[in-house]
Formats: C-alpha cells, structure tokens, sequence
C-alpha cells in the first residue's frame, strides 16, 4: 500500500531546510521508530499541563515560559512524563523567544523518557511547522485516494479474467500488499493469495466458519500474535457463500478497496446462482430416476455431466440440513470430489439430501462421515444395493437415520441387528406389552408367583414341557398348569404359533 507522498513525522519535519529545525537529543537515545512515529497534528501550548488539551499522536510546540517555577524542583521530569503518557510523540521548543537555548534538565528528562525534543529557531514561525506538517497530511491523503481509485480500477479489469474471482483476489493481494484468503461456505479455505503462509492460522479459519455459522452478513477484526486480520462474509444473508479474509491493519482507502472487491465477488457469486440451482435441479432429477429405477436414463446424465455413476455395488446415504447450511454442504461435498478425490455422487429429493457412492469405495465413505461431524448432520446409510436396487437403498437410508442419536452416522445393517423390535419406539413399545401382559402381571404380584419367567423360558424352549421345566427346575406337569393359567389370563390360544410370536415380542419389548 504504499504511495509517493511521505508520511508525516519528525524526520519529514527535519528534512525540511526552510524550516532549520535541530533534533536536540542524540538519536542514539531514543528508540528507532521514535522519528518515524506518524504525527496527526502540531499544537502550541505554554501551559504546565497542556494534556487535557491534547490528543495522542501530536508534536506539541513551546516557547517554556512554564518552566520559571522547573528551575529548583523535579517539574522537567513530571512534565515530560504527563506528555509521553498523553501519547505526545515530539516536543519543539522555541528558542530566543523567552529564554536563549532550550533548559538542559528539559533535555536531560526528554531523554530519560525516550521523548524527541526538537529546537525551533526564532526565524521560524509555529504556524510555519503546523502548516509544513498539515500540507503533508494532505498530500498523503491524495496520495491514498489516489492510490484507491487506481486499485479498485485494476481490481475491475482483474475481473474481467476467465477466472475473474480467483483474478479479483489476486490482484487485491498484490495491490494491499498483504495475504488475502478465500473461505467457501464450509469455512474450508480455497483459494490463497500473497507472500504469508497458505495455511490461515487456526483462529482465522475458526472465526470464518463462526461468522458463517451465524447465517448475516458481517464483518469482524482479529489479532493472531503480531498480525491483524479483517473478515468479510460473502453472500445475502441466509444464504452465505463463504468469507473473505484480509491480513494487515487497513486505513480507511485500504477498507474501500477491500469493499469494492466484496461487492465485485458478490456480483460474481450472484450470477453463479442460477447456474448452481440448474446444477442442483440436475442432480435431483438424476436421484429421482434412479428413485423409479430408470437406471440406463441416469447413466446417460451422469455421464455427461459428472462423468458417470460410481461403480455398483453402492452404499447410499440420506441427511437433511437447514437451508443456511445448505450451501455449505454442498461446497463441503463437491469440495471432497475435486482433485481425484472419492466420487460422491448427490442430489436433494422431498425428505433430504441423497448421496451415494462406490460400496468398495472407503475414501468416500469416510467423506460423508466427515461431513456429518462437520455439520453436525445426522446420516442414515444403507447396506450395499445395485443400481436396480437404489429405492431399496434409500429405504434402508431412512430407517437408519431414523436411528441416530444426535449426530452422526447409523448404518442400516447395525441399525436391524436388534431385530424388528429394534426399529420401533421402545418405550411406547414397553407401555404396550405391559397393557398386554396386564392379567399376568397383576397375578405374579397378587399371588406371588412367575408367570412372565415361566413363559419366558418356555418359549426360549420352544414350548418343550421336558426342556423348560428342567430350566426352570419345576416338574413338567406344574409347567404345563403354570402356561395354561396364562393362557386364561390372556385370553388366548397358546398352542397357535401367531398367539405364541405375538407373546414373545411382547416378553421381549417388556425388558
């Protein structure tokens, strides 16, 4: 970001001839950037205590008729000290206007305190140095609007690039100086430009998916260590397409660039949409025909579009997210397929988003997983089905989604392990059977008795007489009362196999 003009600070002050300014402490005392500190104004004061008066950043100018009462006590040092913690960066004194030559405890103290102390002849006005110092300014200034307005004019021919975001980027990088990044909506940073490392410190990729995880527009500052970052969403809000991140500390022409370029990326974004929804109502016809079982169909699409199908057996998987996010799934999953990356294949139907890949294929697998922790998704996928079978896959989908705790991943073959009985509610499934069981229950707590663990181990038996009562350690006539009694209490026919199947998923749901 640099420009012609000079800064305005001491040192410009003293390479002014017309002025005859004298730094009247060695340099050697001071610290190395203390003449180089940037002086927003001069101001003149001959008060004891000039500072609250004052501003940071300003070189005071004084004759030192305040100094009569210094001469016999400690004033000089306290003086000085009230200034350099008012944020005072230089001290002129007048000379031959009330006393000959400056004080030398005046010196001793600005020296002690690291404080620039400069000698103004009497041939030289104030105002001559408040003007010097605001023409400055004012040149710097000009040369900053300057600078901007041809920045922003090469940042707009840069978008007329084949690859006019990435062009943008770039061309702000190299006018600013500094690193600039771009984050997708995922937070996953894509695209980097300038001298810094291309990995975005930690904090910096953690605050753009924080911005992006709110879902407005916005802007926010950070520091990490010794470098400043500036952050802006990209997007309308709700639908946020990702942020960019600039390093260093901008001035206000530095922020106008980075403003013009926001609203050029936006504009580059925003004529992208329509092509991004034609891609995604593509890839929802495409899951719908492999819905119907139009396969040959589907095939003819991919293949011309996303270069085929992923290889059969497949596995295939169902979540949904919040519109939000939407976009940033989308970015996170086609992000995982660029490069040679696992061949994802996914499309939005009426319940959620489908995706599916190769069953051989570990790599895409782990993506979606990948992708449920990110977006703290719950995933529903299915045991491995041809092409033939993808209705079959999807149902399966469902029912293991339907089996998440949370977030995740469920697999439909861990999710049926349990049996039917492992699908359906549990706890409505318990109030049920014991509605069922009532009568029995009612009389094993009456009577004292064990209806429930005799039939239980009857049928584990599979109704043996001999079998079970030597489990129970009864004898087999005592069994065959015990089940008869249960049979009258639940008003059924205990020798039908549906009367017996209905009971036993009814002792089963009651554990």
């Amino acid at each position: 970001m640099a420009t012609d003009a000079p800064t305005p600070t001491l040192r410009a002050l003293l390479s002014r001839a017309e002025l005859t300014l004298r730094l009247a402490i060695p340099a050697s005392a001071l610290a190395p950037d203390s003449l180089d500190r940037p002086i927003r104004w001069v101001h003149s004061s001959d008060l004891a205590d000039p500072t609250p008066f004052l501003s940071e950043g300003l070189a005071l100018l004084t004759t030192g008729t305040q100094f009569a009462d210094f001469e016999e006590d400690n004033g000089y040092a306290a003086y000085v000290t009230r200034l350099t913690a008012r944020g005072v960066v230089a001290l002129g004194f007048g000379t031959e206007v009330v006393r000959a030559g400056i004080p030398e405890r005046l010196a001793a103290a600005c020296e002690s305190a690291g404080l620039p102390l400069f000698e103004v002849p009497y041939r030289t006005p104030f105002i001559a140095i408040a003007r010097a110092n605001a023409e400055a300014i004012a040149a710097q200034a000009y040369a900053r609007r300057s600078w901007s307005l041809s920045a922003q004019h090469a940042i707009a021919l840069a978008a007329f690039r084949s690859d006019g975001l990435g062009a943008t980027l770039a061309e702000l990088s190299h006018q600013i100086g500094a690193w600039v990044g771009l984050f997708d909506a995922a937070g996953q940073l894509r695209r980097s430009h300038g001298d810094s490392d291309d990995a975005a410190p930690p904090d910096v990729a953690e605050e753009a998916r924080r911005v992006l995880r709110r879902g407005a527009r916005a802007s926010s500052t950070l520091r990490v260590g010794e470098r400043g970052f500036t952050l802006q969403t990209l997007g309308r809000s709700g639908e946020l397409r990702g942020v960019v991140a600039v390093e260093g500390d901008l001035d206000q022409e530095a922020r106008g660039v980075v403003t013009a370029v926001i609203a050029m990326a936006d504009l580059a974004l925003e004529q992208g949409r329509d092509l991004s929804r034609a891609r995604a109502q593509l890839r929802s016809s495409l899951m719908h025909l492999l819905i119907a079982g139009h396969v040959p169909g589907a095939r003819r699409v991919a293949r011309g579009l996303w270069g085929g199908l992923p290889p059969a057996p497949v596995v295939v998987a169902l979540t949904d997210t919040t519109p939000v996010r939407r976009d940033a799934l989308r970015e996170t999953l086609e992000g995982a397929g660029a490069d040679g990356g696992p061949s994802l294949l996914f499309g939005r139907i009426e319940d959620g988003l489908v995706i599916t890949c190769g069953a051989a294929d570990t790599a895409a697998q782990q993506a979606i997983a990948d992708a449920a922790a990110e977006h703290e998704l719950s995933v529903g996928l299915s045991d491995p089905v041809p092409w033939e079978r993808f209705a079959a896959g999807l149902g399966q989908a469902r029912i293991a989604r339907a089996r998440v705790s949370g977030t995740g991943v469920a697999r439909f073959g861990d999710a049926v392990s349990g049996g039917i009985l492992s699908l359906v509610d549990r706890t409505a499934a318990r109030e049920v059977a014991r509605a069922r069981l009532a009568p029995v229950l009612h009389h094993d707590e009456a009577a004292g008795t064990d209806l429930v663990g005799t039939l239980r181990a009857w049928l584990e038996n599979d109704g043996s007489g001999q079998a079970s009562a030597a489990a129970l350690g009864i004898h087999r006539h005592t069994l065959r009362a015990h089940v008869a009694l249960a049979s009258r209490l639940l008003g059924v026919d205990l020798a039908s196999f549906t009367a017996r199947a209905e009971l036993w998923n009814d002792l089963r749901a009651l554990e």
